[in-house]
């Protein structure tokens, strides 16, 4: 019996091991080469499909015009719900951008589908890849159509945000036809106040756009009438920025066309701003915002608590304003990642819709309704980005905490402030 050589046993182990694998490997590399060769198949077809062939992507029989006729003809409420407008105040709008202010159509798209899409990502916030398959069209096509909506509603901006009476010859119906306003406020024409808006902005430069509440925002600066229309805005305020600030930078640029109150003529103004002529502000360290004076049985005391609070009832027209745009406009709660240009873009054409639709003599709409019925209504909308997302209080938040600074005029301002005082004094006696 010959003997057994176990170096030779343990040698072709070690050869089949090797065998093994070696095959295992050219399975996997076959596996891959496969995996790759299917990926580069995906990619030549999806090549050849998108710049050679030009397949068509949005095939849709349900065609963006197809959309808007259904609608048209549709409910109310679903027009309402989608455009934010009425179907009367939409054509009234979309004739007056093709008559004056450069709103055109394409060779495949009309005007109308083109103001469509454009209120449609204003008001939902939609992005252009969930508008493209709504309209059934490209995001380069939608993103194009886009800013020819923005161009033209920038153009009406420059015409409707402004005092219906540039020379606020008469007296406010607001005021006139309210017997806790008049004849104490018969020379007052508006309200000015901040409001904060969403920005995005590069890391680099985000810091001075941080404020209290913690994210990037624009500090915006409006003027409003008391029919809760826009006369005025500054937008572009880095979210730190103080409203006096603002403020003081406007009314010495003269090329801003900020409308200044006649002689005897002023705007109601919190504590932020500062007494200066034309601005009227409530007494210092006296309870001024409505809720202070909501809040427990508490009754008003003194005749600086009777003087700040018809002044923060009056006043609270632009937090109403601010409410109603902000309710109304979504994308300015979550603004998307455009040029801070386009943002700024943005935060004027919604004003410029919020007046068009305000003013519109069918005067109906719901979000101006529930206001108009209830005054001390305030869409919840217009405390975002606030600390806490609160109405104001005693305690002010940063932008507008109480200014000390007194400019030209405040001597007169403060006269009439006085002067006011004693005759809400005698009339509430």
């Amino acid at each position: 019996m010959s003997a057994v050589n176990v170096d030779d046993d343990v040698n072709i182990d070690d050869d089949e091991e090797l065998v093994i694998q070696h095959c295992a490997t050219r399975q996997q590399d076959c596996a891959q080469f496969v995996t790759l060769l299917r990926s580069s198949v995906c990619v030549i077809n999806d090549y050849v499909s998108l710049f050679c062939d030009k397949t068509p992507c949005m095939t849709s029989s349900q065609t963006g015009q197809r959309w808007l006729r259904e609608l048209f003809v549709g409910h109310p409420r679903r027009f309402h719900n989608m455009f934010r407008m009425t179907k009367v105040i939409f054509f009234d709008l979309l004739a007056l951008l093709e008559q004056d202010h450069g709103l055109k159509g394409t060779q495949r798209t009309p005007a109308s589908e083109v103001l469509a899409i454009t209120i449609y990502i204003l008001g939902h916030n939609e992005t252009f890849r969930k508008s493209g398959e709504r309209f059934q069209h490209s995001t380069e096509t939608l993103s194009r159509l886009f800013m020819i909506g923005l161009q033209a509603l920038t153009n009406l901006s420059m015409h409707n945000i402004a005092p219906t009476d540039r020379h606020f010859r008469s007296i406010p119906g607001h005021i006139q036809n309210d017997e806790r306003y008049m004849p104490f406020f018969k020379d007052c024409i508006g309200a000015i106040d901040g409001t904060h808006v969403d920005a995005r902005i590069p890391v680099e430069n985000q810091v001075p756009y941080i404020g209290r509440h913690g994210s990037t925002t624009q500090n915006v600066m409006a003027v409003c009438d008391f029919n809760m229309c826009f006369t005025y805005v500054v937008p572009g305020w880095e979210g730190s920025a103080h409203d006096t600030r603002i403020y003081h930078r406007a009314v010495r640029d003269p090329q801003s066309k900020f409308p200044f109150p006649p002689e005897g003529k002023y705007y109601l103004v919190d504590a932020g701003y500062p007494m200066e002529k034309g601005l009227l502000k409530p007494y210092p360290e006296t309870r001024y915002h409505l809720p202070d004076f909501a809040r427990g049985n508490r009754p008003i005391e003194g005749r600086r608590e009777i003087f700040n609070k018809a002044h923060s009832s009056l006043r609270s027209v632009i937090e109403r304003s601010f409410g109603v745009w902000k309710k109304k406009w979504a994308i300015l709660s979550k603004m998307p990642q455009f040029e801070f240009s386009k943002q700024c873009v943005i935060v004027v054409v919604t004003m410029s819709l919020h007046n068009f639709i305000r003013r519109h003599p069918s005067r109906s709409d719901p979000e101006f309704d529930v206001c108009d019925e209830n005054e001390s209504f305030i869409h919840p909308e217009a405390y975002e980005l606030r600390p806490n997302n609160r109405p104001r209080t005693m305690d002010p938040n940063p932008n507008s905490a109480p200014s000390s600074f007194e400019g030209t005029g405040a001597t007169q301002m403060t006269n009439i402030r006085e002067y006011i005082t004693d005759q809400l004094t005698q009339y509430h006696r």
